[in-house]
């Protein structure tokens, strides 16, 4: 037949007689006359591997055979060793329920035959056939609908009555010991039938009516407000769990915490967005008419998954995302205003480490390229621990208005100078709304993620730049303890660069030589005091200095090599020399 999976072979070899078509077996149903049919009805099993009901057999004339392989293989009186699946450390057929003597199945057949007409036509309205009706034995008591609520055992002992106008208006009915909230489970049976398979679970009676006329296993609470008492051991042996309830706040909150309590099983039929409020599937099948089946499946189909992860759908639009992010205006405009370093890192992408000797001029460094960043509308969050948010704009000012220090301060400025420090403060002040510096030093992950979105929602921009000045300077519960916390950091920076595309440049020490000199080879090894920088970074730079730190050499003829030392996606090697633009706290690149 073209099948090859264990289930398939197993049914075809149960049912000899059996036609497979569109993934459908159809067979002479084996089990109608041993449950009180005078003529024999149809058996269709569906094949489809890709189904959640995958092996599900149920008898198109209403006997009461249903379920998946293991539940054909007890009504069949089959070895279970023979069914695929099949557990034999599992307790299948233990009880934990002891059930009474008296029940009423005998007050059932009464009230099934005190159906009206006209309650009839209320169910037929929702798709609901006689024969679901007298399947399920529902019935009435001259005023309200009688639900019989089933056990394990194929015995009643207590009813749900529930006004057909005014649902709110119900009580119970026979052994109060079976109206306690573990046991109203409407069509429990069904739990058993479907061990190792799918299980449809719905709030109220109606809805589970709906879907039992469509073929499909299901189970009912009464309310939603049900759900909280569900007993999830009863379902520890169904493979999937899809869960129904009405279009309410109250409602799905509750979905929801049977979803957390039974985990990776379950899967959420949700309503479209559209929905009117209340909404349930008796309305959904009364409104859709022929349509409610293939609605249905398509909603059971499109279920979503109550899973540790996000959804394939949300990661493919994730990734298409991205890949227009990649391509984007936004992501291009990323340049740290230095050609040579931008052709070699493609731009201020990801986790930037740079580490350098002390006084080389890391800080300026940084401080040029986010200030040149933060000028052309790229929002920036420069985290200083070192110098202070007025050296740091002093720097800017100083660079911008080619003045030194002395003359922003008002000392040996002539005009032309005074007029340019004026233009400068105005460039700062237009620039601040993009660049924000925070020197607090109780600094902590929250803070910084709510800083994050803060400037996002106020510049209205997908991408911002992170600097850390320094990274052995962020704050720590223990001081003893440094190591470990730097790598704590650099974990939630991480985190942070791949769910809010953050870009980081962050500034590092570099490890001295035993002798209290510092090691003037560009490798990684240079770095101070994290393991996990080599393992974080997506770009690790190290800026030396190529003058004798206590030489004579002029200081405007004074550079220092950048050495890109690793990469996750560009090749190391000298990325260009940068020389001191003194004395504008800034440097000038060369090749």
């Amino acid at each position: 037949m073209g099948h090859t999976d264990p289930i398939t072979t197993f049914y075809t070899e149960a049912l000899p007689k059996a036609s497979l078509k569109n993934n459908i077996l159809t067979a002479p149903c084996p089990f109608c006359t041993a449950n009180g049919r005078d003529k024999q009805g149809t058996m269709v099993v569906l094949l489809n591997p890709d189904s959640f009901f995958h092996g599900y057999f149920r008898c198109l004339h209403h006997c009461s055979a249903r379920g998946f392989a293991l539940e054909f293989a007890r009504q069949r009186h089959l070895p279970l060793t023979h069914v695929p699946g099949f557990d034999p450390d599992r307790e299948y057929t233990r009880s934990r329920t002891e059930y009474p003597l008296k029940n009423i199945n005998h007050e059932l057949l009464d009230f099934s035959d005190k159906l009206t007409n006209e309650l009839i036509s209320r169910f037929k309205a929702m798709g609901i056939g006689s024969g679901v009706l007298r399947e399920t034995q529902v019935g009435y008591n001259g005023r309200y609908l009688v639900y019989p609520y089933f056990q394990q055992d194929g015995n009643c002992y207590a009813a749900r009555c529930v006004h057909p106008d005014r649902p709110e208006d119900s009580f119970w009915h026979g052994d109060d010991e079976f109206f306690d909230k573990q046991a109203t489970i409407f069509g429990c049976e069904e739990i058993r039938k479907c061990e190792n398979g799918s299980l449809i679970l719905v709030e109220g009676e109606d809805n589970l009516l709906t879907l039992k006329q469509l073929g499909l296993p299901a189970i009912a609470l009464p309310t939603a407000a049900d759900f909280v008492h569900l007993d999830v051991d009863t379902l520890a042996w169904i493979q999937t769990l899809f869960i129904i309830v009405h279009h309410t706040p109250e409602s799905e909150a509750s979905a929801r915490e049977v979803a957390e309590r039974l985990g990776y099983k379950v899967r959420l039929v949700t309503w479209p967005d559209a929905t009117p409020k209340g909404y349930t599937l008796t309305q959904l099948a009364r409104d859709t008419g022929k349509q409610y089946q293939q609605t249905i499946f398509e909603r059971i189909r499109r279920a979503r998954s109550f899973s540790p992860f996000s959804s394939p759908e949300r990661e493919f639009l994730h990734f298409k995302e991205q890949l227009q992010y990649l391509g984007s205006d936004n992501y291009l405009a990323m340049g740290s205003g230095f050609p040579l370093l931008d052709q070699a890192l493609g731009g201020i992408h990801g986790i930037n480490i740079m580490g350098g000797l002390p006084k080389a001029g890391k800080s300026s460094f940084f401080i040029q390229i986010a200030s040149s960043m933060a000028r052309r509308k790229i929002p920036v969050i420069y985290y200083d621990f070192e110098n202070g948010r007025q050296k740091i704009y002093s720097r800017i000012l100083c660079r911008l208005a080619r003045a030194t220090s002395d003359q922003i301060s008002g000392r040996r400025a002539t005009n032309d100078i005074m007029e340019r420090l004026i233009q400068e403060q105005s460039t700062i002040r237009e620039m601040l709304p993009w660049f924000r510096v925070v020197t607090d030093r109780q600094l902590t992950p929250e803070f910084m993620r709510s800083h994050i979105d803060f400037l996002r929602h106020e510049t209205k921009s997908e991408s911002i730049v992170i600097v850390i000045d320094s990274l052995h300077k962020l704050p720590f519960k223990d001081l003893s303890k440094r190591r470990t916390g730097i790598d704590a950091w650099l974990r939630q920076f991480e985190a942070m660069r791949d769910e809010l595309h953050v870009s980081f440049l962050i500034i590092s020490e570099l490890t001295r030589e035993s002798d209290g000199t510092y090691d003037n080879t560009p490798r990684m090894g240079v770095f101070k005091g994290s393991g996990d920088i080599e393992y974080s970074a997506d770009n690790a730079m190290v800026l030396l200095p190529q003058w004798d730190l206590l030489g004579d050499k002029p200081i405007d003829q004074r550079h220092n090599d950048l050495w890109l030392v690793a990469s996750r996606e560009h090749s190391p090697g000298k990325i260009a020399s940068y020389r001191l633009d003194y004395p504008f706290w800034g440097f000038i690149e060369q090749q």
